[in-house]
């Protein structure tokens, strides 16, 4: 499956979960990590799992399966790593402590709506 799809897949799953202040960004040509990052807040350890486990399960069902997971047990920063697709979800505070997105500013914001402002696949 291809990288954009797969991360618009993980949008949704993520905003499904009502995660907070879900960003892409698009880190194609500047690192060899990934294509796309993810990231998202939830507001407590349990709200982060449940963001986590919710998209783990949904790739899951589609046959896409993580090449790693990090962080499931304290809930604190979850990475999800799809190889071309990393997702990070942070609790709020530790996302503004490491802040991702100043971190990795020349990424461009992707923006994955239609004129209907549903999320296409």
């Amino acid at each position: 499956m291809e990288a954009e799809k797969k991360v618009a897949l993980c949008r949704r799953y993520a905003e499904e979960k009502k995660a907070r202040d879900v960003v892409i960004l698009e880190v194609k040509g500047m690192t060899d990590l990934a294509d796309y990052f993810l990231i998202s807040s939830g507001l407590t350890e349990r709200h982060v799992k449940t963001i986590s486990e919710h998209i783990e399960k949904e790739m899951k069902a589609r046959g896409i399966l993580p090449y790693s997971v990090e962080g499931m047990e304290q809930g604190r920063w979850v990475i999800i790593d799809y190889e071309d697709v990393v997702v990070h979800i942070f609790l709020e505070r530790l996302r503004e402590f490491y802040d991702l997105e100043s971190l990795w500013y020349e990424a461009r914001r992707v923006r994955l709506e239609n004129r209907k402002g549903v999320l296409e696949v």
